[in-house]
């Protein structure tokens, strides 16, 4: 296997699918192992892709919509039941870190029942850190802007999501999670990038596509298609091959394994 991979377990948009998992993401650059977003059945997931609970070296989480952590809680029931031992941090958005806590309270995985130290810390915007040899940069996205706008007042929280920078010396990867605009790709494409691993649900394609043509990068794989844009895929295609030209690029399927 390559020294950066992407393996896309669950690569559907908001829908519950009978072929797709929700939003999950296994990356592997050099020997740091990553999880992005908890779409359910990440657990099974991993469990078929024979990632052993001991092999994750970080969590994050973009947002908290259900697609991308529905699979949470039942993922730290697994790494009770099969003896995780190494520590865990978990990168969420900060509204999120006391909800969280409070449901595996509720749902009686209790921190002294946890065999291995699992620990919940806030995103922050545009600021850096490590999950062992990656470095992550968590980018704003407005994906959330609308909602908050209509519901701010009534339910008062930040209302935020994340896409994210992964960069090793393997590779420099961007994760555009889901977004609000194509202006939320800008701060993770303002450098070359090896692989985009962008949504194709809440941006039309034709637009982002006309966006990545003229953006360097080495490849794309477009993830999380709404459902009326998987109903059209091949006509999607077709319309990305004549705008991206030889900009090399896929629709993931969930078991999908991208090559860095």
């Amino acid at each position: 296997m390559s020294q950066a991979s992407l393996h896309a377990l669950g690569t559907n948009d908001g829908w519950t699918s009978d072929q797709r998992g929700h939003s999950a993401f296994l990356y592997r650059l050099g020997n740091s192992t990553l999880l992005v977003d908890c779409g359910e059945p990440v657990g099974r997931s991993l469990r078929s892709a024979e990632v052993k609970p001991d092999d994750l070296d970080g969590l994050l989480l973009s947002h908290l919509h259900c697609d991308h952590v529905g699979g949470f809680f039942m993922l730290m029931q697994g790494f009770w039941l099969d003896q995780r031992t190494r520590p865990l941090t978990v990168h969420m958005p900060e509204e999120g870190l006391e909800p969280v806590r409070r449901m595996l309270d509720a749902a009686y995985i209790f921190e002294e029942l946890m065999p291995c130290e699992l620990n919940f810390t806030a995103l922050t915007a545009d600021t850096s850190f490590k999950v062992s040899d990656i470095r992550v940069t968590p980018h704003p996205s407005s994906h959330l802007d609308q909602l908050k706008e209509h519901f701010v007042k009534k339910y008062p929280a930040k209302y935020e999501a994340f896409s994210f920078l992964l960069e090793s010396e393997e590779a420099r990867v961007a994760h555009s999670a889901d977004i609000g605009s194509l202006a939320d790709l800008d701060p993770l494409l303002s450098q070359p990038v090896d692989l985009l691993v962008c949504e194709l649900a809440h941006v039309e394609p034709k637009e982002l596509f006309t966006y990545l043509a003229g953006k360097e990068i080495r490849q794309v794989a477009f993830m999380h298609l709404s459902r009326p844009y998987r109903k059209k895929i091949d006509e999607l295609k077709t319309q990305a091959k004549s705008i991206l030209g030889n900009l090399p690029h896929t629709f993931l399927n969930d078991g999908d394994l991208i090559e860095v």
